[in-house]
Order: structure tokens, then C-alpha cells, then sequence
């Protein structure tokens, strides 16, 4: 294992179980196999995902099914700990899971910076990670932790920012991206088959040609191929929200002819990158 990584600490902050497996858990698993103390900051438990009912045998709801499945692919990714925010998922933009009290778009956003700056001040991790600025897909709640996430880091450090834990400042701030290259080739891959890439996903909610219109500058790609299998176990932790149509497969197998499987892509917020800069890992030049 050496000692690169010895005494290093990265903190996630997602919005809901299976954030983690499937986004960036090959970055989660590659450090925490090199030895980085791994922590997980989850501000939901899920419960707006769509259950079928044999996955919520010996479960007492979505949330508790959603949080045993979280905690199952922590273990196969190597995540040492996951703080639960305790808010509620607020489902996609237009549902009535946005209108829930205790739906975490509801939560006053500086109520939610505190708790994750109070976090990042008791675990003081070098590296954070987070959504990029339109939350990979525009899920609501994915925006809302970006959002979060990017004030709760300066204001960690900040001296007349008062918590119980004294002032840390992290080093580094990534959000995880997807190559938008990756997304225009779905695009139109989705016409020649005759379905409307406007219309994706289980309610046909996400607007995968707007996504691809989107451009961010990728200033990290990390390698985690040897991490697959890792991935793999992690996000079968997760049946009630896996998909295995014909065509979900067959985009996976788009994704890795093309080169793109095996890379997780970050641009970094701060510190500000120079021109050009593409880092190979999350903890260069610490």
C-alpha cells in the first residue's frame, strides 16, 4: 500500500443511496483500497425511488430498504463511515415529492451548509467531492448538494464561521462529471433506434440531448478500471434501483468499446486549475 495515502481523507457529498455506486464508485473504491480514510455524507434516504414490492420484503419502507442498500455498497466500496442528513429525497423537478415538508429542496439551504461544514470541520479531509454544477442529470436534489457542498467548503475555513468543531479548510474541491462526448454519441444512437432522447429514464423525465449540450472542463480522470468489480458488487447492492433492459446494456457496452469505461471524470473547483492542467489523481501535488 506504501505510504502516499497514509493518514489522507476524501469526503462525498451525495443526495441518495446509490449516489455513490453509481457515479463516482470507482474513485471511492480506488482510494480506499490505497488507504484513504473514506467518508460518505448521504443528505436522503431515497425514498421518492420507485420500489417493486419483492425488494421491500423485511423492510418497514423505501427509506429503510434504500439505507440498508446504501450501507451494503459502502462495505464493497470501502467507505468508512456515511453521515445520513435525515432529509427526504424531493424526487425529480415538477413531482409532488417536491412539495413534501421535509423534502430536502424545502430545507433552508444554510441549515444544510452548516451540517455538512460541521462535518467537514470533525472529519477535516483533504479532498471533497460533490455533483458538478447541474448535478449530473438536473435531479433537484443533486443541484442543491452541489450548491451546498461548494459553500460548506469555504465556510469551513472560515475563521467567524462559528460550529461546535474548529475551523479546517480542505485543499481540494472536484465535482464529477460525465463526458458530454459520451452523451451526444447516446443521442444519436437513441434516434437510430427510433426513441426520443428527450424522454429518458423510468418516467421519461430526463432530457438526455439538453444534458449533452452542457460542456465542463475535465481537469482530473481518474483511472479506476481495476475497481470494476468493486463497482459492480457495490451497485448490485442496490437491485430495487438497477436497471438490465436490453438497451441499458447495450450502452454499457457502447460506453466501453468507446473508451470511456473506466475513467471517472472531475473538473476542479478549487484550487483554480491552470490551462490545460489534467490531473491523474484527487490528491496530486499534496
Amino acid at each position: 500500500m506504501g505510504t502516499r495515502y497514509q493518514g489522507r481523507k476524501l469526503l462525498a457529498v451525495l443526495a441518495h443511496p446509490d449516489d455513490e455506486s453509481f457515479g463516482m464508485g470507482g474513485t471511492l473504491a480506488y482510494y480506499a483500497e490505497k488507504g484513504v480514510e473514506v467518508h460518505l455524507v448521504c443528505a436522503t434516504r431515497g425514498e421518492a425511488g420507485e420500489v417493486g414490492p419483492e425488494y421491500l420484503e423485511g423492510h418497514e419502507s423505501i427509506a429503510d430498504l434504500r439505507e440498508a442498500e446504501l450501507k451494503c455498497a459502502a462495505v464493497h466500496l470501502g467507505i468508512d463511515h456515511v453521515y445520513f442528513l435525515d432529509y427526504r429525497d424531493s424526487g425529480m423537478l415538477g413531482s409532488t415529492d417536491n412539495k413534501h415538508p421535509r423534502a430536502l429542496v424545502s430545507a433552508p439551504q444554510e441549515k444544510v451548509v452548516r451540517e455538512v461544514t460541521e462535518i467537514i470541520r470533525e472529519f477535516q479531509p483533504e479532498v471533497v467531492v460533490t455533483f458538478d454544477p447541474i448535478g449530473g442529470y438536473r435531479h433537484p436534489d443533486h443541484v442543491f448538494i452541489h450548491e451546498v457542498t461548494k459553500k460548506a467548503f469555504f465556510q469551513a475555513g472560515d475563521l467567524d464561521y462559528e460550529t461546535d468543531s474548529n475551523p479546517f479548510q480542505p485543499e481540494k474541491l472536484y465535482y464529477h462529471t460525465i463526458s458530454k462526448r459520451y452523451l451526444r454519441i447516446v443521442v444519436r444512437l437513441l434516434r437510430l433506434l427510433g426513441q426520443d432522447p428527450t424522454k429518458w429514464g423510468k418516467n421519461d423525465d430526463i432530457d438526455l440531448a439538453a444534458l449533452a449540450e452542457e460542456e465542463f472542463p475535465v481537469h482530473a480522470r481518474i483511472d479506476v478500471r481495476s475497481m470494476e468489480e468493486r463497482k459492480k458488487a457495490a451497485s448490485a447492492c442496490h437491485a430495487s434501483q438497477s436497471g438490465s433492459s436490453l438497451v441499458g446494456n447495450f450502452f454499457r457496452w457502447v460506453l466501453k468499446m468507446l473508451g470511456f469505461r473506466g475513467k471517472d471524470l472531475y473538473m476542479r473547483a478549487h484550487p483554480e486549475p491552470q490551462e490545460g492542467e489534467v490531473e491523474q489523481d484527487l490528491f496530486a501535488g499534496l
